[in-house]
């Protein structure tokens, strides 16, 4: 059985941090600035021609990313999107919990599609491993009478970090040491079974069963394992440049969203360094996800929700519908306090806004830019839920443009009111837009010239003006 560091392993050298401090490669922190679903999938992907290496860091396979390339569509849920870009590799850092089933399931479905993935992802011995007895303990405590239904996927997620928390869990590399695990699997059982039964009334699960068919997965899992902590920071010190990609969004946050309606994770730009293992010195710029308006899955406060024909044709136009569960998401309009907020909380340098097109059909867009509480104008984040409940929205309505914007390239093609609008949300939000998401493939994305700078691409040059033929000078 190998030991918890995989065959092939890049662990070999020692890291000279002094070097790091002299000449290190280009970081990007990618979150999602509103409830999740943003669109990160896509942006990751398309960001990834310019980086090396793209690192996950928080969530479970609850995150489903869907990239679309020239027309083929894949989702991913635990595997970071750079392992669709030829050249990129891919690590699944200590921040995430892996359910090893679900893992082994997509690696296969990755092959099966000639998805060079073998060779090019890496997971942290230091991550923790979903069980089944998670699974069974989230879908009890979720449909429990009385309890406030938070919405979540039943894949574990949640009593999984309950369990790192609690360090009761088990980690990758305690799932490659045999004894261990079955110790592990046979008191873990007797616990929660009893606990399940008593009250969830559930049926047991079978240790022996579920020992076996984890001490297989195992054997499929270690070539994939190794410290991702050393492996990112030689990396960087080596002038390789890495993106580190977040799951759910900024207000799904375990410590700053609409708790208790959150992920069970460090969703905001600071889960990057607790999920990788990598210095917060070392992160260059935080990359923000926005749509052009806003969704949310499951239960919680979303003070701009739209529920009426206009939200069923946001959630029709822009396909609201979960990528790994099929739930159709809440649909409502930007809210700019809480995008502040989330600026606020990522230290944001950069803004990508996804979905322009979704809105290409309206005559008027509404925009919410601050609140009413008890008649009193604010712009405050409330801590509970029954905060939310008394906030009115203030809208400012602004013009649509009302024509087709997919297939632009660059951002003087848009319409008039389009660029008017997007201006609108960078003065208002406090950070730069350096990137918009015209249409689902890879291909439907405009970027700003200063993005594209700052990500060492070359910048396109303007196409000279045609000049008319010179006047003829007069004889006279």
């Amino acid at each position: 059985m190998p030991s918890s560091v995989g065959e092939g392993s890049p662990v070999q050298q020692p890291i000279i941090f002094a070097e790091r401090a002299v000449r290190r490669g280009r970081t990007a922190v990618v979150v999602g600035a509103q409830w999740g679903d943003e669109g990160k999938g896509k942006i990751v992907d398309v960001l990834s021609e310019s980086f090396e290496i793209v690192a996950r860091y928080a969530g479970g396979h609850n995150a489903g990313h869907t990239v679309i390339i020239n027309g083929k569509k894949f989702v991913l849920q635990l595997v970071p999107c750079g392992v669709l870009r030829e050249g990129c590799q891919s690590v699944i850092g200590n921040g995430v919990v892996l359910d090893p089933l679900a893992f082994l399931k997509e690696v296969q479905s990755l092959r099966d599609v000639g998805v060079a993935v073998d060779s090019n992802l890496f997971v942290s011995n230091r991550a923790h491993v979903i069980l089944p007895y998670h699974r069974m303990m989230e879908l009890g405590s979720e449909n429990a009478p009385g309890r406030v239904k938070i919405g979540t996927t039943s894949r574990g997620i949640g009593p999984a970090y309950e369990d790192k928390m609690g360090r009761r869990g088990l980690r990758v590399a305690d799932l490659l040491d045999l004894p261990l695990l079955k110790t592990h699997i046979d008191n873990a059982c007797r616990e929660k079974n009893m606990i399940a039964h008593a009250l969830f009334n559930s049926d047991p699960l079978d240790p022996e069963k579920m020992y076996e068919e984890y001490a297989a997965a195992a054997e499929k899992l270690a070539p994939f394992v190794c410290d991702t902590a050393v492996f990112l920071n030689r990396a960087i010190a080596d002038k390789k440049s890495v993106i580190f990609e977040g799951a759910q969004g900024t207000m799904l946050d375990i410590d700053h969203g609409t708790y208790p309606f959150v992920t069970s994770s460090s969703a905001t730009s600071g889960g990057a360094v607790i999920g990788t293992g990598v210095g917060p010195t070392s992160m260059d710029m935080v990359v923000g996800i926005t749509k052009a308006y806003c969704t949310r899955v499951g239960g919680g406060p979303f003070p701009t929700e739209e529920r009426d024909d206009r939200g069923e044709e946001l959630r029709v136009r822009g396909n609201e519908f979960g990528a790994v569960t099929g739930r159709p998401r809440r649909t409502g309009w930007m809210d700019l306090p809480l995008l502040r907020y989330s600026n606020m909380l990522n230290g944001t340098t950069w803004l990508v806004v996804t979905k322009l097109d979704v809105l290409d059909h309206l005559k008027e867009i509404p925009v919410c830019i601050g609140y009413k509480v008890d008649g009193q104008e604010t712009d405050s984040i409330p801590p509970q839920d029954s905060g939310f409940a008394k906030i009115e929205c203030i809208y400012q309505n602004l013009p649509g443009w009302a024509t087709p914007t997919e297939g632009f390239t660059r951002v003087e093609q848009l319409p008039r009111e389009a660029r008017q609008y997007l201006a609108f949300l960078e003065k208002q939000s406090g950070a730069r837009i350096g990137m918009i998401s015209n249409g689902p493939d890879r291909e439907q994305t405009i970027f700003g010239d200063e993005f594209l700078a700052t990500l060492g691409r070359p910048v396109p040059r303007p196409a000279p003006r045609k000049r008319g033929p010179k006047p003829r000078r007069s004889d006279a």
